[in-house]
């Protein structure tokens, strides 16, 4: 069977439990999006894995789909630019696979929602 995977894919940083914090979502998002999907993270710097040693695992792993997410709220000169290259390198690496990036968080009336749970939240404590 043809498996898609994803990239989770943030800054990164030279704090291990916010790195941590990266790999702990993408266990929540491959459950979320159930059998046939198999969901990798990778760091733009200061941590491995990098965006191409992920990308290598998927593709040892039978992975030919990957779409990369950026784990970011805005569309930076990470999103804008770094990223694309990075999947351009990993494309030309691995042959035969497709490489697509979506876009970042952004502005998102269910993220808005959930601050907005936090803060309620909060204030009840």
């Amino acid at each position: 069977m043809k498996r898609r995977g994803i990239i989770l894919i943030d800054h990164g940083s030279r704090r291990a439990e916010a790195n941590a914090a990266l790999e702990t979502m993408a266990s929540y998002l491959e459950a979320a999006l159930g059998g046939g999907l198999v969901v990798a993270f990778a760091h733009m710097e200061l941590a491995p894995p990098s965006l191409f040693e992920a990308a290598r695992a998927l593709v040892e792993d039978g992975v030919r789909d990957i779409v990369v997410f950026p784990y970011f709220l805005s569309d930076g000169r990470h999103v804008s630019e770094d990223i694309p290259q990075q999947m351009e390198e990993a494309a030309a690496a691995f042959p035969g696979s497709r490489f697509r990036l979506l876009g970042p968080l952004g502005p998102d009336r269910e993220l808005a929602a959930l601050i907005a749970r936090r803060i309620l939240a909060a204030d009840e404590t």
